[in-house]
């Protein structure tokens, strides 16, 4: 999601995505494994009475606006949404699952959470299936995978999506005598950096040494994640291994500056510390808001592929919608989802606003994507991550993601901090991880 909060989470919780569901088992309350509802259209008048919502920051700003525009056009109609704030709303959602009571109908979710719920409380959310599935081909490949269970059953909607890219600084750029169009690999971009630093003694790119995020944009972008094939434990594969190696490399030149968390980063990049930041589209919501100062400073690229002609984009961040089967008026709450997430003027009015990106393709073909934006200097950035969402690979979670995600942590910070080998590091992490999770390997 492009809130703040959720910027941090991306930021500073790394690869441990799931951590708030982390240990959980998939009864409620002890008892028995109980049977997932099942959402079907209603044949019976247009849905009244009123739903509860749970989400924050301006996930939900942005519904408490569109809310009374709802209850407008569906009289009898109340919604209710409730900020429950970043910090605390994984502990609220995972008491409220394990407990089975204190939930309200519908709940904001972020996609790389969701898969680890819906392993640990598979009976806690609805199967959407009957009414959701008619709108698969709208949304972006890789923000469906999240909402899909491993029986195939559609457990949520798609809000937001993270297409990564490069944001630039120009005129370090111009004084470096650095052409963007020339950064088309990794490669590319080590030199440049290289360049850059020569010429101006600025950094390249800011990391946390200490919770990296950068890695699993990197294995997204090589089309996996901590798992692939079937759930199997991914972080030993050649893939895993090239992007650990790009870490190191910048990390070798002196191209990193590194700072604690997402402070660290808003800061540094407010001081001019470093001239490019590989990351998602609501970082421009960031940039924007919290650095007027550097407006006609920035532009944007797709990210430096691998190998050339390879993928220039990866994801970081999105949310969802989900109805919880304690819903004592699940048809509203699905009404109102579907409101809100499959409806071109709404995305973009989310866009505009709160500035949420959508996963809903239709939406990325109204004409504010392609205007443009002061702040870049008159470019249509918001084309590019558009044009970006739409080739994201789609890859793996899963409900141990959080436990992977911590050995994963530590093995980024052994080889930025201590010069550890990035395939031995790797292999290491790999059979931490078996160990962990009981799962098989996937062979390089």
């Amino acid at each position: 999601m492009l809130t703040g909060p959720t910027r941090r989470s991306v930021l500073t919780a790394g690869l441990a995505a799931g951590a708030g569901v982390l240990g959980l088992t998939g009864c409620a309350a002890g008892g028995a494994a109980k049977p997932v509802r099942s959402l079907a259209p209603s044949s019976s008048a247009p849905p009244t009475g009123s739903i509860t919502v749970w989400s924050w920051d301006v996930a939900a700003q942005a519904m408490k606006r569109l809310a009374p525009v709802f209850q407008q056009q569906h009289p009898g109609t109340t919604v209710q949404v409730v900020d429950i704030g970043y910090d605390s709303a994984y502990d609220k959602i995972t008491v409220g699952l394990q407990a089975g009571t204190g939930l309200p109908d519908l709940l904001t979710v972020e996609g790389e959470r969701l898969p680890a719920y819906l392993g640990s409380f598979p009976a806690g959310f609805y199967d959407l299936t009957a009414l959701a599935g008619q709108h698969q081909s709208r949304f972006a490949p890789a923000a469906w995978t999240t909402v899909t269970d491993p029986q195939g059953k559609v457990r949520a909607l798609p809000w937001d999506i993270g297409p990564c890219g490069l944001f630039y600084r120009t005129d370090l750029f111009r004084q470096a005598g650095i052409d963007p169009a020339t950064i088309l690999t990794w490669d590319d971009y080590v030199r440049a950096g290289v360049r850059l630093r020569s010429a101006t003694g600025q950094k390249l790119l800011v990391l946390d040494s200490v919770k990296d995020s950068t890695i699993g944009m990197l294995l997204q972008q090589q089309g996996q994640s901590l798992f692939a094939g079937g759930g199997k434990v991914a972080v030993g594969t050649p893939q895993a291994v090239k992007a650990l190696t790009l870490l190191k490399t910048l990390a070798d030149q002196g191209l990193v500056d590194y700072e604690k968390g997402w402070d660290g980063l808003v800061t540094a990049t407010k001081a001019g510390k470093a001239a490019t930041a590989p990351t998602a589209a609501w970082w421009s919501g960031t940039l924007t808001s919290e650095m007027p100062e550097l407006k006609g400073k920035f532009d944007v690229l797709p990210l430096p592929a691998f190998e050339a002609g390879g993928v220039r984009t990866s994801d970081a961040g999105g949310s969802t919608l989900a109805v919880t089967a304690q819903s004592k008026n699940p048809q509203l709450a699905w009404a109102f989802t579907e409101f809100l997430l499959a409806d071109t003027g709404n995305q973009i009015s989310m866009l505009k606003n709160e500035g949420i990106f959508p996963a809903y393709l239709p939406a990325l073909a109204d004409p504010f994507i392609d205007a443009p934006q002061e702040y870049y200097g008159g470019k249509p950035v918001f084309r590019v991550f558009a044009d970006l969402a739409k080739a994201i690979p789609p890859v793996e979670y899963t409900k141990d993601d959080a436990k992977a995600g911590q050995i994963m942590a530590t093995t980024v910070a052994g080889v930025l901090l201590h010069g550890d080998d990035p395939g031995k590091a790797l292999g290491s992490a790999a059979r931490q991880i078996t160990a962990a999770t009981g799962r098989g390997a996937l062979s390089g």
